[in-house]
């Protein structure tokens, strides 16, 4: 047999390996593999086997890393359409669908000690209190780490082993899973009941299978009850389902209402977690969860989306018009746009929620090419805040110098909420005083050196700041420019801190923060 492998060097292109006798039956498409090339030996994935080269003289597989593949045959083939969409080599995009955490040569799997009481009748007559209370310990847990045990008990490792002399327990090693949410209380809950546009969703959703669905509901109108009972159906079938949400969305109370509905009953299953927040060692648990069918149900950012979910019937990416889902490196992918292919290619539904969808997503549902599924009220009938619109340009001819910064309306509104007693929150997503610092005589703008964006004015602390590389200058007195050094320096755009200056004047008895 021979196996053709994608080799985690930057070549764009794959060679054929013979397997060796003692590798039959372990070799199989998505394993990992070590394989000579030249004078060194590198890793590499096996992409698909044959029982025959073109070639006449292989060179023989190494090493087989794992006990079984750790990525799914249709996984890889959703790599190979990446590298050929995006423009990148197929190694680039095979390294994004194995995490780090699996793709090392080593196992990753952490061991630890265990006691455990040895079967059969045990004389604990001639030991010592202290002893008989370790035993006692012991049994009632069955198997306690070790150093579980000695926290518990308060003894040393050297008391426990005098019980393993005497032959009534046993201390070995024993895999160990680290699980991120180990020590979170996780309280059972049940479906919801649910209102007619969420009954009509779910419905939609589950009976026309393989179809892409965008999922437009306000915020409030219970997305997420749809989510969980459209897991469910999917469970029901014997399948799977991975659940994209964006990274600052994916919060613990996120993960645990996903791990209560499904921590118990005929639907039990595990929650596997992916995120860039864990740790290599949570990581490689996790995937391993996934891939040995124990988890059916994954959440996690951008990357989870390559998760082995095997057979797989839903793919939800919540939120789905985040800017968040599409990588910046190599290769650049956009996860919502791989979801949809995968969805495609292994028969799954797939479900894009959002209260703004993005413009791509909407355009295609209403050509036809997605479902549109639209949830325009909140649960209970709740009333939805009342947004106005201001015109500032309308502001700007009141007499006003220069643009306003607030409109009337608004700031009427802030003297009503101060007179009776309540609080005031104001949004900008600029940091700082102003956005750029520019000289009017020459015309220069302060840049960033690493990053060639203008500088943000931090008045508090008189200094230029980059927030992409965390690039500090001075605030300069004079122009930098030395063929001008005008004083007339300008300062344009508007940050959080000119926000307050402005507040702090208009209102002077207001707590500003």
């Amino acid at each position: 047999m021979v196996a053709c492998v994608t080799l985690e060097i930057a070549l764009r292109r794959e060679f054929d390996y013979l397997i060796p006798p003692e590798f039959a039956g372990r070799v199989e498409v998505g394993t990992r593999v070590k394989v000579p090339f030249g004078r060194r030996q590198v890793l590499g994935c096996v992409t698909s086997l044959a029982e025959s080269s073109t070639f006449e003289t292989l060179k023989p597989i190494l090493k087989v890393i794992g006990a079984q593949s750790l990525v799914t045959p249709r996984v890889l083939e959703l790599a190979r359409w990446m590298a050929d969409y995006y423009c990148c080599a197929p190694e680039t995009a095979l390294k994004s669908v194995l995490p780090d955490a699996i793709r090392k040569e080593q196992d990753g799997w952490r061991e630890r000690l265990f006691a455990r009481v040895l079967p059969g009748t045990a004389n604990i007559d001639s030991l010592t209190k202290r002893q008989t209370e370790i035993y006692h310990v012991i049994e009632e847990h069955r198997a306690i780490a070790l150093q579980e045990l000695l926290r518990l008990t308060g003894t040393t490792a050297q008391t426990v082993r005098k019980l393993e002399d005497k032959n009534l327990i046993e201390i070995a090693p024993q895999i160990t899973e680290r699980d991120p949410y180990a020590n979170e209380q996780i309280v059972p809950t049940t479906p919801l009941k649910l209102n007619p546009e969420q009954a009509k969703a779910v419905e939609k959703i589950t009976a026309e299978s393989g179809k892409v669905f965008l999922l437009h509901g306000v915020t409030g109108s219970g997305k997420t009850e749809v989510y969980l009972q459209a897991i469910a159906r999917a469970l029901e079938e014997g399948k799977g389902a991975i659940v994209l949400v964006p990274e600052i969305s994916l919060t613990p109370q996120t993960v645990e209402r996903f791990k209560a509905r499904f921590s118990s009953g005929p639907l039990q299953t595990l929650v596997a977690v992916l995120h860039s927040h864990l740790s290599t060692g949570e990581r490689h648990d996790e995937w391993h969860k996934i891939r040995q069918g124990r988890a059916k149900i994954v959440i996690g950012a951008r990357s989870a989306i390559f998760a082995p979910v095997e057979p797989l019937g839903l793919i939800i990416v919540d939120e789905e018009h985040e800017h968040s889902y599409k990588q910046e490196e190599a290769p650049r992918y956009h996860a919502r746009d791989v979801a949809v292919v995968r969805g495609q290619r292994e028969g799954a539904t797939v479900v894009l929620g959002s209260a703004t969808p993005s413009l791509e997503s909407y355009h295609n549902a209403k050509r036809g090419k997605y479902t549109l599924l639209e949830m325009p009220s909140r649960v209970d009938d709740k009333r939805m805040p009342l947004v106005r619109v201001l015109d500032m340009r309308t502001e700007k001819s009141k007499g006003d110098k220069g643009p306003p910064i607030f409109s009337q309306r608004l700031k009427d509104a802030i003297h009503h909420r101060l007179e009776a007693g309540e609080q005031t929150i104001l949004f900008l997503n600029r940091r700082g005083f102003a956005t750029s610092m520019q000289c009017p005589d020459c015309g220069l703008v302060a840049e960033c050196p690493n990053c060639s964006l203008s500088l943000t004015y931090h008045r508090r602390e008189q200094s230029l700041r980059c927030h992409i590389c965390g690039h500090r200058d001075h605030a300069p007195k004079r122009c930098p420019n030395e063929k001008c050094r005008s004083p007339k320096i300008r300062f344009h755009g508007l940050g959080t801190e000119k926000v307050e200056d402005v507040l702090r004047k208009l209102f002077p008895k207001a707590n500003v923060c």
